[in-house]
């Protein structure tokens, strides 16, 4: 049963202590709201003003758990601060598993501040979580895949379009990278596992998976640079720099050009294209 007066001054609590700087808002001169607007909030949850604020009033229907994932991610809650909120809603506390879908706020934050980089939050599975809009830009909106396709290890071995972001000539060390990099992950979770199912259906979906998988392929010590076809802007050349979430098997994946190269000014152009000329693409997470 939803406890709507608990639900509603949670809410409230959770908003008035976010700072504008935290998700990556201006604070602007006039603010008076302690902590987050209303309307801002909405954004960062991708629900209407007039929900959220029927959630706060309370007089608001009872949230489904996809409302309640959404709220927990914009307000930035932590996983206990979850579960409290999946609780006030009526709704039984999601189970814990490695990988899963909420972005820890530690990430959130330091994604919130990369608004002008290719950045993007992804598991253990290459299931992207987050990207910043110039990342949709650069390898298009990865988080819109259901069932095995949200991996992006999935779609390179079973979707030809997914390489066409990639030069054909790298098209076997990328292949290489991506089987190594499920071997490493299917060595720590071992043979009960969710990577486990994954690799399962690439074996019988992909002959080149399943003969790279027999070699098992080690993953080096550094990221090398990637190389990535742009339909607008042509090759750009990109070094990727990683940070892991141990806790929640989640990595934070930042693409960066060298300064002063057409590379970096074209990264720039990113954030300009209209979202219609974002483009599919896959990227190695790790």
């Amino acid at each position: 049963m939803t406890d709507r007066s608990a639900l509603a001054a949670f809410l409230r609590t959770r908003r008035e202590a976010l700072q504008p700087e935290e998700v990556g808002l201006p604070r602007g001169r006039r603010r008076r709201t302690a902590g987050l607007r209303r309307e801002e909030v909405a954004s960062l949850c991708d629900m209407s003003v007039d929900y959220y604020r029927r959630l706060e009033q309370p007089r608001g229907p009872r949230p489904s758990e996809q409302m309640l994932a959404a709220l927990a991610r914009g307000l930035r809650l932590s996983l206990e601060e979850r579960d409290h909120l999946f609780r006030l809603g009526g709704h039984a506390v999601p189970r814990r598993v490695r990988g899963e879908d909420h972005v820890d706020p530690g990430m959130m934050r330091i994604l919130d501040r990369l608004e002008d980089t290719p950045a993007l939050v992804m598991d253990h599975l290459g299931r992207t979580l987050r990207q910043t809009r110039p990342a949709v830009a650069l390898l298009g909106d990865t988080t819109v895949y259901t069932g095995p396709a949200r991996s992006a290890h999935y779609r390179w071995f079973t979707d030809p379009a997914s390489r066409l972001i990639r030069p054909r000539s790298e098209h076997a060390e990328q292949s290489r990278l991506m089987v190594a990099d499920l071997h490493e992950a299917y060595t720590r979770d071992g043979g009960d596992s969710r990577v486990a199912e994954l690799v399962d259906a690439l074996i019988d979906k992909s002959p080149e998976f399943a003969g790279l998988w027999q070699q098992r392929p080690v993953l080096g010590p550094s990221c090398a640079p990637q190389r990535f076809l742009h339909p607008q802007l042509g090759m750009l050349e990109l070094h990727c720099q990683t940070l892991v979430d141990p806790a929640q098997a989640q990595r934070l994946v930042v693409y960066t050009a060298t300064p002063g190269t057409a590379s970096d000014t074209n990264v720039r152009l990113l954030s300009l294209l209209p979202d219609s000329l974002s483009q599919d693409g896959v990227v190695r997470g790790h």
